[in-house]
């Protein structure tokens, strides 16, 4: 029977009175073999509360040398195609007919690791001076101009301080880490003195000794004047701050899912929320982690007069059809470019092409992963469909006229179709290609011909605001000139109006 501490101290105290154990049982009213018990104790030291107890001892006699055995080889592998406690019960069973549980089997080779642990083991708590940063990536879904979109997280934190900051982008390259570093530090009014990557980051990583570093992230080291260093291949703990940031920023900033209109938009919002989160006090230090901040803030390096640009140039050779490929994706300047040698500025969110004379030619939204259709701007491929109108039923740009155009154009002669097409080329470069389409769409609605005039003037009124109104002209303004006395209102339809 267990009995309370005090009743313990009631025990041996009438004990030490002389009072017989019948006597103290009656008096304290427990069982003559529970004083017998307690007055026999010569130590009530505090022990450990676990009983030592040697696991499946018995229910794996036999096969405690194979499993010690196959955990001796598991020192010499790699340490994610090590035994775990489930593959050692499977082999057990398929290859030595085992029939115990589990449960046996996990106690014994936990205890088994857990005896074969050395001094080297385990992780060191690290110190992290004042400027320095960890970087990570991680990601998260936000709805983006309406659209559920995948993102990637890059996460900036000053162990020291426990500040943590976030920016968001479609991909993890060289050019996506340089942009969000650049708006970071910018932010904080400063670079810091050592920055640490994990291992698979775009923008370098190392193998052994060796460290393959990105160009473009060499150029704004220099240009920062800051240095990097690269974890050891499944050494979290040496970035252990920043994978927990991710996590938290998820959790705090993401959930749900935030809304912007641009992931632009997004960024300057998250900036905004990392300050908020700065008010929060540190988890050992118990004080505001942006007053912790002051120190790391004081360490950084100034920022230098100009901005680093992030924008990788590479040369491209056009193909037949004008298409430049980037990274598995075709883009279509047009086909006015096609078999030339054109410069690429490669930047988080753009592909610029430029000409042979460095004069930008055309701009695309940066598309990443698989694209099996070629990325294209409608308006560059106009003048191609002037010159050839037959092409037409097989453009990709059918795919992006509105249908009463594009009923017209089906029906249409060539020569109609070329004039159109003139038409709406010189619109787009007044105005812009979906103004264009408008005004094209407007007049053939009217049952005019977009190609037989007015179209650039219509396109120029709509780009300026300006709504064409269908006027009613009164010609009984003019009566009194005439000898006659005829009134009345004739409709006037004005071409381009």
């Amino acid at each position: 029977m267990t009995v309370t501490m005090t009743v313990v101290e009631r025990i041996r105290a009438l004990d030490a009175q002389g009072m017989p154990a019948t006597q103290i049982a009656t008096r304290v009213g427990v069982h003559r073999d529970t004083v017998a018990k307690y007055t026999g104790i010569d130590n009530f030291s505090p022990r450990p509360l676990r009983k030592p107890f040697n696991a499946g001892t018995q229910a794996l006699a036999g096969l405690t040398g194979i499993i010690d055995g196959w955990l001796d080889d598991d020192t010499h592998r790699p340490r994610k195609q090590r035994h775990t406690a489930q593959r050692i019960y499977d082999r057990l069973v398929d290859e030595h007919g085992y029939t115990g549980s589990y449960k046996t089997v996990q106690r014994f080779v936990k205890l088994r690791k857990q005896a074969a642990q050395g001094p080297t083991d385990g992780y060191s708590e690290l110190v992290w001076p004042a400027g320095q940063a960890q970087v990570d990536f991680g990601q998260a879904t936000a709805v983006i101009a309406g659209v559920t979109t995948l993102l990637h997280l890059l996460v900036v934190t000053f162990p020291q301080s426990n500040m943590r900051y976030v920016q968001s982008f479609l991909g993890e390259t060289a050019e996506c880490v340089c942009q969000g570093l650049r708006t970071i530090c910018e932010h904080i009014g400063g670079v810091p003195t050592m920055m640490v990557f994990d291992n698979a980051t775009g923008i370098g990583r190392r193998h052994r000794d060796d460290i393959t570093e990105s160009r473009l992230f060499a150029a704004f080291k220099a240009h920062y004047r800051t240095s990097a260093r690269y974890c050891n291949p499944y050494a979290g703990n040496e970035k252990g701050n920043v994978e927990n940031a991710v996590g938290f920023l998820r959790r705090n900033l993401m959930v749900p899912e935030p809304a912007a209109i641009s992931i632009d938009a997004l960024n300057t919002d998250l900036l905004a929320r990392c300050d908020a989160l700065g008010a929060r006090d540190h988890w050992r230090a118990k004080v505001p982690i942006v007053e912790l901040f002051t120190a790391d803030q004081q360490a950084l390096i100034a920022l230098p007069g100009v901005s680093f640009d992030p924008v990788r140039y590479e040369t491209r050779k056009a193909d037949k059809l004008g298409r430049i490929q980037v990274e598995g994706v075709f883009y279509l300047p047009g086909p006015a470019y096609h078999d030339r040698l054109m410069t690429v500025g490669i930047r988080h969110d753009v592909i610029e092409i430029l000409d042979e004379t460095d004069t930008p030619v055309m701009t695309f939204a940066r598309i990443y992963g698989e694209q099996s259709t070629t990325v294209f701007s409608p308006g560059t491929l106009l003048p191609a469909l002037k010159a050839k109108p037959g092409s037409w039923s097989h453009s990709p740009v059918r795919a992006h006229v509105p249908d009463p155009v594009a009923d017209w154009l089906d029906t249409a002669d060539n020569r109609s179709r070329s004039r159109a097409f003139a038409a709406l080329e010189d619109a787009t470069a007044a105005t812009d290609y979906a103004t264009a389409m408008s005004a094209a769409q407007s007049l053939i609605t009217g049952g005019d011909d977009p190609g037989a005039g007015g179209l650039g003037m219509l396109a120029r009124r709509l780009g300026e605001g300006i709504e064409p109104v269908a006027s009613v002209t009164d010609l009984s303004v003019y009566d009194r000139y005439n000898t006659g006395t005829a009134t009345g209102t004739v409709s006037v339809k004005k071409v381009g109006a």
